[in-house]
């Protein structure tokens, strides 16, 4: 649910400012659903015990952690790609495209930092790379327009 109202900023802004619906936060809003959808699925896993226990019904707590980082990393690489497609609907230029280049890397060294064996750095993955996503990627369209 986080990422669907998380999602929902980009429509609603470009809506306020422009005051006509349009595809590309659209778009964009789609890939934010999942982007924030998978991140959310790596921080589910520390509470994977917790889940199982309490009947929660996480993707991690119900199918495992292992199976857990694995649609966290689809769902990552469907939001790179709604990212790419929200570019070329908006018609945006080199640095947002470079930006989204930055947010790939970012997004594969969180994979790449957490495993099914060693959730250590989940925080980091979780909040700080996230964190530098959600920047650059604010930045890149930004100096794009």
């Amino acid at each position: 649910m986080l990422g669907l109202a998380l999602g929902l900023t980009p429509v609603a802004g470009w809506i306020a400012v422009r005051g006509a619906f349009g595809a590309a936060p659209v778009v964009l809003g789609a890939g934010v659903i999942f982007w924030v959808a998978g991140f959310d699925i790596i921080y589910a896993c520390l509470d994977y015990d917790f889940d199982r226990h309490a009947g929660i019904h996480s993707i991690p707590g119900c199918f495992g952690v292992g199976t857990g980082l694995r649609v966290a990393r689809a769902f990552h690489g469907l939001a790179a790609a709604l990212f790419i497609a929200a570019g070329i609907v908006a018609r945006l230029g080199l640095s947002y495209y470079a930006g989204v280049g930055v947010v790939v890397i970012c997004l594969l060294f969180e994979h790449h930092i957490v495993s099914p064996g060693d959730l250590s750095r989940v925080n980091t993955a979780f909040f700080t790379v996230n964190g530098l996503v959600s920047v650059v990627l604010f930045f890149a369209t930004l100096l794009s327009y």
